[in-house]
């Protein structure tokens, strides 16, 4: 095989606004990475350069008939639902029980989008320029059919910013923007991405200590009230230099809550009590064997906060600390605050029903 796994993916670093130039200009795909290598058969190769295969049975037999031998294309399995894309459904995927993830492949199957080649008819590719592989892409998949696609792109930057305020209804992330003359460069940062940001003022109902122990804050835990008066667990802030984490200690000292039972989240080792508000420590396959223990604060503290995302009713990463809001009491910090983006069919973008 002429370029064989694994392969490092390439990588993209963040910008705060869409780059002007000779860019090419993608949506940014909300699923899992992959790169998908094609010989005598097909092997799918996941970011962390392991073997995907057997989490996507039905990508694998899919491509089979699609792919000329000896290519290497990268792309993102994604899974589309009515109502946009579904990185929750995707994520169950990963399961260790064969019956289980055949199960799921039937009732939610996966797309694959791809955005590049990197061996196409027998030739290497990945000294090539951006434009040189876009068009092999084209070239390679121009007969495909579902569930693979090709992802949209443009060189124009005033249709890029509008797939930025408009797709994310879909369940797209933002835009990348890639060089046109840009090699592939494995394990590099050498692309371009501009995500969705927006603040939200939070309450601080306690924290955690650092890996390294007491004595160093490690995230703060963030809550808005709901429509039901009660305070929910919605993420964490965990960004903070070292100095800060240390500094962070003194200043949410007079805060501590010494009596859990009056705390909002004082159930939180009641697994009965998750069903019904949102807590830190609730048991979950990503959490099993982690101390989730928190030391409570007074709900008192509220902090502004940068985040990219909800999925449901948390955030969807670590948000970014942007500073107290002295101004703002506890009880106006609501989810009624944040935003929501205006739906988008996803046939707008990929026909990924068809």
């Amino acid at each position: 095989m002429t370029v064989a796994p694994p392969i490092e993916p390439m990588l993209a670093k963040i910008a705060d606004e869409i780059p002007e130039g000779a860019f090419l200009y993608e949506p940014k795909w909300d699923g899992f990475r992959a790169i998908v290598f094609r010989d005598d058969d097909i092997y799918i190769q996941s970011r962390d350069l392991r073997p995907f295969d057997r989490y996507f049975p039905d990508l694998h037999e899919a491509l089979r008939p699609q792919l000329p031998e000896d290519c290497v294309i990268v792309v993102e399995i994604v899974i589309a639902t009515a109502d946009g894309l579904d990185f929750d459904a995707l994520q169950l995927r990963l399961h260790p029980a064969a019956s289980r993830v055949e199960k799921l492949a039937r009732e939610t199957p996966a797309s694959f989008v791809a955005f590049d080649a990197l061996a196409a008819n027998g030739r290497d590719l990945r000294r090539a320029t951006q434009e040189e592989r876009r068009r092999a892409l084209e070239q390679l998949l121009a007969d495909a059919k579902p569930p693979l696609y090709v992802t949209p792109v443009t060189r124009d930057r005033k249709l890029a910013q509008q797939w930025l305020q408009r797709f994310e209804g879909a369940g797209l992330d933002g835009v990348i923007a890639k060089p046109l003359d840009l090699a592939y460069q494995p394990g590099k940062r050498a692309m371009l991405k501009v995500k969705h940001v927006r603040t939200a003022d939070c309450v601080v109902a306690g924290f955690r200590w650092h890996k390294q122990g007491e004595g160093i804050v490690g995230s703060l835990l963030l809550g808005l009230y709901g429509d039901d008066g009660r305070l929910h667990h919605v993420g964490v802030a965990a960004s903070f230099p070292m100095a800060k984490r240390k500094a962070l200690v003194a200043e949410l000292e007079p805060y501590v809550a010494d009596d859990l039972s009056q705390h909002p989240w004082g159930e939180w080792a009641d697994q009965e009590a998750h069903a019904s508000t949102r807590m830190p420590g609730a048991v979950s396959r990503w959490s099993a064997g982690k101390n989730l223990s928190f030391v409570p604060l007074r709900p008192e503290l509220v902090v502004e906060v940068a985040y990219e995302k909800m999925e449901g009713d948390r955030f969807r990463h670590t948000a970014q600390f942007r500073r107290w809001r002295t101004d703002r009491t506890p009880e106006s910090c609501t989810y009624e605050q944040l935003e929501s983006p205006d739906d988008l069919a996803l046939s707008e973008i990929l026909p990924l029903q068809g």
